[in-house]
């Protein structure tokens, strides 16, 4: 059986880091595609990249061929040059002393990429490519409206 075929893209945003945040994701799959943004009121960006990748894989029911675009360096690097299974072997830390960050996600992620055929490209932000623009409008839209904590 041949899997889906499905392309995600992904964006996160943050007002301050930390501070309100919001990440937005477009699933397409032939011709159907699916918005999903979320937020959440004290984080960081590079959070929200990751819960949106994190969000875009949740939504598949069966596994797929799945091609990412992120223009978050941060996970397209850690992903593609080992880095984020290199910090996991070593309990989540990036070096003797240094914790890696987002350890939660990360460890989600990478749980979640293993049901599927996935491959992660960098696009470059705020420029000609219509879904990553989409994404950011719907994580910056979600930033803005979720509720600070103080």
């Amino acid at each position: 059986m041949t899997r889906k075929q499905v392309t995600i893209y992904t964006d996160g945003a943050c007002s301050g880091n930390p501070g309100p945040g919001g990440w937005g994701t477009i699933l397409l799959h032939k011709n159907i595609e699916k918005e999903l943004s979320g937020g959440e009121a004290n984080t960081t960006n590079n959070r929200m990249e990751l819960s949106a990748v994190i969000a875009g894989l949740e939504a598949l029911k069966e596994p797929c061929d799945v091609t990412i675009y992120s223009d978050s360096k941060y996970i397209v690097d850690a992903i593609n040059l080992g880095w984020a299974k290199g910090w996991q072997k070593k309990g989540w830390m990036r070096n003797k002393k240094e914790k890696a960050k987002n350890a939660d996600l990360w460890e989600h992620l990478l749980s979640l990429i293993n049901g599927h055929n996935v491959s992660f490209i960098w696009v470059k932000g705020h420029a000609e490519n219509e879904y990553n623009n989409r994404c950011d409008k719907l994580a910056v839209e979600q930033s803005k409206n979720v509720k600070s904590d103080e």
